[in-house]
This record gives C-alpha cells, sequence and structure tokens, in this order.
C-alpha cells in the first residue's frame, strides 16, 4: 500500500501531508477525535505513520498507537529526545527535526535542511522536497541525537533569551550575546542531564548560529516562551541543576 497517515492536521501536519501527496503518496488524515484502532482497522499496513499533533497531545498519541502501526511511526516535534519514545517502547522510530517555519497564511519557509533519521526518511525526504523544502538524512543514534539537541538548543535559548530581549535572532547575538550564552549554557547543562550525554558544546553553538544565518530576522519569541521557560526549570529540578540566570528570567 503507498499510505501514508498523518495523524494531526495542523500547520506541520498540513505540509507534511501536501508534500506526501505531490511525491504520490496517499494520504490517510487522523483528526482530533478520531478512532486510532477504528482507523488502524481499516487501514492497517501503512508505509508511515507520522505523529503530527500539538506537543502536549504527543505522549497520549504515542501511549494510545495501535499495535500494527507502531513499528511504522514517524515523530515531528519540537523538544523532543529519545527519553520520549523510549518511555512507550518504541525501537528507532522514525524522527524528524524540523527545519521550516509554518504560520497561518504564509508558505512554509526554510532555515536549514531539515535532519531525519530512521526507517521512513527517504520516503519523508522525497515528500518534502517535493515541495521544495530542503531535507538530508542523518543516522540513527548519535548523529540523530546532536540534531535533536541542537534543535531544542535553538529553540529554547531564543524562546527563553527573548522574554528578556525580544527582538530577532540576529540582533540577539549582535546585542545580547553574553546573556544568549549564558542562557544557552543552561539549556545545554538540562540537554546533557535529559540525554545522559555530555555534548559538545562548541559543535552545538555553530549549528545554533547556523541557523540564525539562515534567518536572521527570525522572531525570538512566541507564545509558547513562557510554558518552554517553566518546563526548563521542571527538568532542571528533576535534576538539581542551578539554572540561576533560567530562574532569575522565572521570577
Amino acid at each position: 500500500m503507498n499510505e501514508v497517515v498523518v495523524i494531526g492536521l495542523g500547520q506541520l501536519g498540513r505540509v507534511f501531508a501536501g508534500g506526501l501527496l505531490r511525491a504520490g503518496y496517499s494520504v490517510i488524515p487522523v483528526n482530533r477525535g478520531d478512532d486510532l484502532f477504528t482507523v488502524a482497522h481499516a487501514h492497517p499496513e501503512p508505509q508511515l505513520v507520522l505523529v503530527a499533533v500539538a506537543e502536549n497531545d504527543l505522549h497520549t498519541v504515542l501511549a494510545a498507537m495501535p499495535g500494527a502501526w507502531r513499528p511504522h511511526v514517524a515523530l515531528i516535534q519540537n523538544e523532543l529526545l529519545p527519553r520520549d519514545w523510549e518511555k512507550y517502547r518504541y525501537a528507532d522510530p522514525t524522527v524528524i527535526s524540523v527545519w521550516f517555519e509554518k504560520k497561518k497564511g504564509t508558505d512554509a519557509k526554510p532555515l536549514i535542511a531539515s535532519s531525519v533519521a530512521g526507517p521512513g526518511a527517504a520516503l519523508l525526504c522525497r515528500a518534502l522536497t517535493a515541495i521544495e523544502l530542503p531535507c538530508r538524512e542523518v543516522a540513527l543514534g548519535d548523529e540523530l541525537l546532536f540534531e535533536l539537541v541542537r534543535k531544542n538548543v535553538y529553540i529554547l535559548t531564543t524562546n527563553i533569551a527573548g522574554l528578556k530581549t525580544g527582538g530577532t535572532v540576529s540582533q540577539l547575538w549582535a546585542q545580547h550575546q553574553a546573556f544568549a550564552r549564558q542562557v544557552a549554557n543552561e539549556v545545554m547543562d538540562i540537554q546533557d542531564a535529559l540525554t545522559g550525554v555530555a555534548h559538545d558544546r562548541a559543535r552545538l553553538i555553530a549549528g545554533l548560529l547556523e541557523a540564525f544565518d539562515g534567518d536572521p530576522e527570525h522572531g525570538c519569541t512566541g507564545r509558547s516562551a513562557p510554558s518552554r521557560l517553566a518546563r526548563a526549570i521542571a527538568h532542571a529540578d528533576e535534576f538539581s541543576l542551578a539554572v540561576p540566570t533560567l530562574r532569575s528570567l522565572a521570577s
């Protein structure tokens, strides 16, 4: 079957659905309130099951995933790390670190190439390439983990630092670099703790700056910034990390 199930048809889900259709796949949409097992009974052997739900819904969907679909799951999510899927005993799902922005009423805008790993990596890259969004395959394991952490450092640093500075990512680095580095270092402390890996911080900062160069006018902060800060501090508390800069922002 040339079918791909897409769970969640928000901004990102619709971009992927459009790319999949352009690449010649049949898209089976699953909306909020649809029963996964009813859809899985009708479509038991899709090539991929793309989970494109909002961040707050990810764990509910992963826990409820029909058994027939579990080997075909692909994940797109901000702040995603292996512990999110390992908790539900998923073994090496397809995972994509999305580096394009899609807002209501505008076309998807890439910053840099999205990185994807796993069994469905080639399929997802075909779908994105079909709608002129850059994509590259990376290896499962350390390479994927670095890409996920790099994206997390970008999102959390810009969102959290932006609560104080406002402005764009280029302004953040040009005018507030010392502060941005303080935030980034505390974010990296948290990422190291969450993954159990001491990441190469110079390489992560270089990756951060590559993304800044991809869209210098990207706004630092958005509606989700306060909840990202609260979640970061909760993770810091979980591992007894000091993170004084983040805590001062929260207070």
